[in-house]
């Protein structure tokens, strides 16, 4: 069964990627990013994480952790159309792709949080 604090440690991985890209944004490193599949969360998605979450007694876990993909690889699209936005020099499309960045980490957040309350 996942430890309680398994789905919290999948959210910081996708808090520090987050950090990583508000840095490269603000001009202040030069991470490129990753694709969904290479970065932490991603590979946990894509590998171990369906095992891990059959392990758990609750039944709507499955359903939460299925419903992470299609948010996750559209954060990573749309982190990576910022980036290109911001060295394009459009800085108010780089900042439209942000805003629905953010919108799609809160919403992972929200889930990763989830499947912890269901461990």
């Amino acid at each position: 069964m996942a430890a309680k604090a398994f789905f919290l440690m999948r959210l910081n991985d996708h808090v520090q990627y987050l950090k990583k890209m508000e840095s490269t944004l603000k001009g202040k490193c030069n991470f490129q990013g990753t694709t969904h599949s290479e970065c932490k969360l991603g590979q946990w998605l894509h590998g171990e994480g369906a095992n891990e979450v059959a392990t758990l007694t609750n039944s709507h876990a499955k359903t939460v952790f299925e419903s992470l993909f299609e948010p996750h690889e559209r954060f990573h699209v749309i982190s990576k159309q910022a980036l290109d936005k911001q060295q394009a020099g459009d800085n108010e499309g780089a900042k439209m792709a942000m805003t629905e960045m953010y919108g799609l980490s809160q919403m992972l957040t929200q889930k990763l949080l989830t499947l912890d309350t269901l461990v």
